[in-house]
């Protein structure tokens, strides 16, 4: 508990320090400072027994993540406001509702590569997909209710690509994937070093095979490939992974990190934050630069309209989808209005920040899920950040954590009845915090293939869920090495250190109430 008083005298100590350091560290100071007051609650509260007020519990090896290297340049940086350098309307762009705008579209991203493209206010018709393949492009709307783009058939029409379950059920591939709006990318593939030694989570050094050409403050990306036998997926799963027959050694591991120390003459390198998980040789870990062939990409200000047709069910979807990254890294979404969709964005990428997205719909609900969509937002790949989210509509996946999950955060949101959907293939040490998801009478619902794991693996964190009824530990769908730490419950905690972590906290009194915002204002110095 903490008084008003304690609270101001934190306050000043925050001030002073700041006044003190601001010069030399000025960005980094000065957004830690604001995400600290953020974080500060001047009434009575509760804490974890995992962080305490400021992180003073915590300590790199803890079963709590260190989430705050989510999204845009790892937090380090505010998304661009970038101006105006080229008009839609002067590639042939008509913007009445009526005309088909694709190809005036297409040709000014290709046209204008690297550049921030306007679209100014008007209803446009698009009838292809739209592909941004090179960095630094922006589509910049005048608002999600200004600038809207209109579609009339799906995905499969225009580009069929039919697939199937893992049951066998014939269904569009677009009904897990895609866009309409594509960001596509590639991750570099060439090796630069292999590790040689193992090494622990929580570490923070590796013993490589060659490292005398990296310098400190280049990033770095880790690569590691399961085995036949699974044991990776087993490691992520905590050695409880339910059923893996049909997983068949296809998990992988990749984490980015941030080079703090080089010292060839002993093949060791030092970086800034603590592994996600063990290394084992058994895995070939290797090591990547960290680029991508399409960085610094934005959409923002945009809606999208689709047809107001009944919805169908369950991977009956031809791809009514908005937007997908992959293979993309320090990208951004902002401000977009999705409506009608059968699914809204997915991300498979590194980096990548999605903000102020609101997903509507009217059309006719699927009977016995009352859904309106397959996938509301899917977060594949590391560190991407999901803020400032709203969803309307009852998707039969609310928002997915898909394979290779790992480090994303979900923050300061809402819906009518969210569903955290997880769908194997050992999802873990992702974040959901300062989110309320209405009704909740389906939190932990998920989807997914048979025989590929548990729903969730370990270290998922759900930190100040508000619902309209309490919730409960999710039998089964994952393992006891989670946390859940101010969830709507009436249940009692239970907090065993190498076991399940239940902190029944009222998430109203929660401190803080934003765990990402904490951590990240606590990696940016600001003090307790």
């Amino acid at each position: 508990m903490r008084t008003d008083f304690q609270a101001l005298g934190m306050m000043a100590a925050c001030i002073l320090l700041k006044i003190k350091t601001m010069k030399r560290h000025f960005l980094k100071s000065l957004i830690g400072y604001f995400l600290f007051l953020a974080c500060l609650s001047t009434g009575s509260a509760d804490t974890s027994r995992l962080w305490g007020d400021s992180g003073e519990l915590w300590n790199p090896k803890s079963r709590l993540p260190d989430f705050s290297y989510a999204g845009y340049h790892r937090g380090e940086a505010p998304l661009p406001d970038r101006k105006s350098e080229l008009n839609l309307k002067d590639f042939g762009a008509v913007g009445d509702g009526l005309s088909d705008d694709t190809a005036a579209f297409q040709k000014a991203i290709d046209a204008s590569a690297g550049k921030v493209i306007t679209v100014p206010r008007g209803r446009y018709r698009i009838s292809d997909i739209l592909a941004i393949r090179h960095s630094e492009t922006l589509l910049k709307g005048a608002g999600p209710d200004q600038s809207i783009l209109l579609f009339s058939a799906p995905l499969n029409d225009i580009n069929p690509n039919w697939g199937a379950t893992t049951s066998g059920r014939r269904t569009s591939n677009y009904s897990w994937s895609g866009g309409f709006l594509q960001i596509s990318g590639t991750f570099s593939d060439q090796k630069a070093a292999s590790v040689i030694h193992p090494a622990q989570r929580g570490d923070q050094a590796l013993v490589v095979s060659n490292c005398g050409d990296f310098n400190v403050g280049e990033e770095l990306i880790l690569r590691m490939t399961d085995t036949p036998g699974n044991s990776l997926a087993t490691l992520l799963y905590a050695d409880d992974p339910g059923a893996l027959e049909n997983l068949k050694g296809r998990s992988r591991e990749s984490f980015l990190f941030q080079l703090s120390k080089v010292d060839p003459s002993a093949g060791r390198i030092e970086f800034d934050r603590p592994l996600r998980v063990d290394v084992r040789l058994e895995w070939n870990p290797q090591l990547f630069r960290a680029v991508s062939s399409v960085e610094e990409v934005g959409i923002e200000g945009l809606g999208f309209e689709f047809p107001n047709t009944p919805y169908r069910g369950h991977f009956t979807e031809l791809g009514f989808n908005a937007v997908s990254i992959g293979g993309a890294r320090n990208c951004w979404l902002r401000k977009l209005r999705i409506h009608n969709a059968d699914s809204g964005i997915f991300v498979s990428g590194m980096n990548i920040t999605l903000q102020e997205i609101l997903l509507t719909s009217n059309r006719q609900t699927e009977p016995s899920r009352l859904a309106t969509g397959h996938h509301g937002i899917t977060l594949g790949g590391q560190d991407n950040l999901l803020t400032q989210f709203e969803i309307r509509s009852r998707f039969m996946h609310g928002i997915t954590m898909t394979r290779g999950s790992a480090g994303n955060v979900v923050s300061t949101g809402r819906g009518i009845d969210l569903a955290f959907d997880h769908h194997r293939y050992g999802p873990h040490s992702n974040l959901f915090t300062d989110i309320h998801i209405g009704t909740g009478s389906r939190m932990f619902q998920s989807g997914g293939g048979a025989k590929l794991g548990r729903h969730s693996a370990a270290y998922e964190t759900f930190w100040n869920i508000r619902a309209e009824r309490p919730q409960a530990w999710p039998e089964g769908w994952g393992p006891d090495l989670m946390n859940l730490i101010g969830v709507q419950s009436r249940g009692q905690s239970i907090t065993d250190r190498e076991g399940r972590w239940f902190e029944s906290i009222d998430p109203s009194s929660l401190t803080p109430p934003n765990l990402y915002r904490a951590q990240l204002a606590r990696r940016f110095g600001s003090p307790r």
